[in-house]
C-alpha cells in the first residue's frame, strides 16, 4: 500500500507558529491563538513569552472548557485560505471552523474535478463547515452539501457566500447522513465523488448515536 503525507504550508492568513506539549499555536489573520492539541507530544520550540502574547487561548479544566478572547478578538472574522475565504470563530469545542490540514485535500479535490472534462457530482458527507464543498463547488462541481448540525450548515453557506460562490450549485442539507444516503439509495442516486470525513463520536439529527469504530465500515457499505 502506497501512502501519501502532505503538508500544509504557512500563508497570508494562517501560520502554524509553534506546537508541543499539548498544544499548538496559530495565527488565524492578525489573531494569535492557543490551544490543545492531544498529538503534539514533542517539546515546544518557542521561548514561553510569544505563546502569552496569543490573544486567543482555549482553556479546559475537570470544571469547564473555554475560550478567552483579548478584547480585540472579535467574535468572527475573515481570511483567505488556499484560494478560498473562510469565517473564523473560536467555537466551544476548541476548534475554528478550518482544518488548515485538509488544504492538499482541497486542491486534489479542485484538480480532479477540473481535468474530468465533464459534469461532475459529489456529495460531502459531515461537510461541517464546508472546505472540501467550497472547493468541489469553485472547481465546477455539483455538490450536495450534508451535515446533522444547522449550525455548521449555515456557516457551510457564510463560507460560500465569503468566496463569492453563493450562486453556486450546491443544496444545503440539514440531515443524518446514513439517513439522507439510504433515501439516496431507494432514488437511485449516484455520484462521482464522495467526501467522507465522520468525526469519532456524534448523533445524528434524529438523536442517532454514531461512534466510529462501530458504525463506519457499514457506512462505507451505504455509499458502495
Amino acid at each position: 500500500m502506497d501512502y501519501i503525507i502532505t503538508e500544509t504550508g504557512n500563508s497570508r492568513d494562517y501560520e502554524l507558529l509553534d506546537s508541543g506539549e499539548g498544544e499548538k499555536l496559530e495565527r488565524y489573520g492578525k489573531v494569535v491563538m492557543s490551544r490543545p492539541d492531544p498529538q503534539a507530544l514533542w517539546e515546544k520550540h518557542l521561548p514561553k513569552i510569544e505563546w502569552q502574547k496569543a490573544q486567543a487561548r482555549f482553556s479546559r479544566s475537570s470544571a469547564n472548557a473555554k475560550w478567552e478572547l483579548a478584547p480585540n478578538v472579535p467574535p468572527k472574522w475573515k481570511i483567505d485560505f488556499a484560494g478560498l475565504s473562510f469565517l473564523i470563530r473560536p467555537t466551544a469545542f476548541k476548534h475554528t471552523g478550518l482544518f488548515p490540514e485538509h488544504a492538499q485535500n482541497w486542491r486534489w479535490i479542485e484538480e480532479n474535478i477540473r481535468t474530468a472534462n465533464r459534469p461532475i457530482s459529489v456529495i460531502n458527507l459531515f461537510g461541517y463547515t464546508g472546505g472540501a464543498t467550497i472547493a468541489a463547488a469553485k472547481a465546477g462541481a455539483t455538490v450536495v452539501h450534508v451535515d446533522g448540525s444547522r449550525v455548521a450548515v449555515s456557516w457551510a453557506r457564510e463560507n460560500a457566500t465569503a468566496s463569492n460562490l453563493e450562486n453556486a450549485p450546491v443544496r444545503w442539507i440539514v440531515d443524518d447522513a446514513r439517513a439522507f444516503l439510504r433515501r439516496e439509495i431507494k432514488r437511485g442516486k449516484r455520484y462521482d465523488g464522495i467526501i467522507i470525513d465522520p468525526p469519532a463520536f456524534g448523533h445524528g439529527t434524529d438523536g442517532t448515536l454514531w461512534k466510529i469504530e462501530n458504525d463506519f465500515l457499514s457506512f462505507l457499505e451505504l455509499c458502495k
